[in-house]
């Protein structure tokens, strides 16, 4: 999986928590391969991830995806609360101009858990992401 592909897998990965619950799941978190930073952050009434930090390859490749610049992108989009700790919602992988449905899981203050798939539940791919101090 290309760098940026992991972190728009990652993307909704990073979408965590309930706004309302002043919230372990926003911040900053990197994924597996530490080539992408997202910012997870309310916007409106769900939650967001924005890249804030892109190694120069994950850049490149999302350049060959059509996604420039990929700092500012959205990756995590209208993810909607579904229970404590667990998110829904869409996740855009620059590198391949794509978006797919996504499921961010909450474990700790530390760790998320994203799941990225193709089709309702087929091709699904998931991935873990670490909390960076801000």
């Amino acid at each position: 999986m290309k760098a940026a592909s992991a972190l728009a897998f990652a993307a909704m990965i990073i979408l965590p928590q309930h706004a309302a619950a002043a919230d372990r799941s926003f911040g900053t978190w990197k994924n597996p391969q530490n080539s992408v930073h997202v910012r997870a952050q309310p916007c409106g009434p769900h939650m967001c991830g924005i890249v804030v930090w892109a190694s120069a390859k994950a850049k490149a490749d999302a350049r060959k995806g059509g996604t420039d610049p990929l700092i500012g992108s959205r990756l995590f989009r209208d993810f909607e609360q579904e229970k404590p700790g667990i998110w829904r919602g869409t996740v855009f992988v620059p590198d391949i101009g794509r978006s797919f449905s996504g499921t961010i899981s909450v474990i700790d203050d530390n760790t998320l858990i994203g799941k990225g798939c193709l089709v309702g539940r087929v091709g699904c791919r998931s991935q873990q992401w670490t909390r960076l101090r801000d």
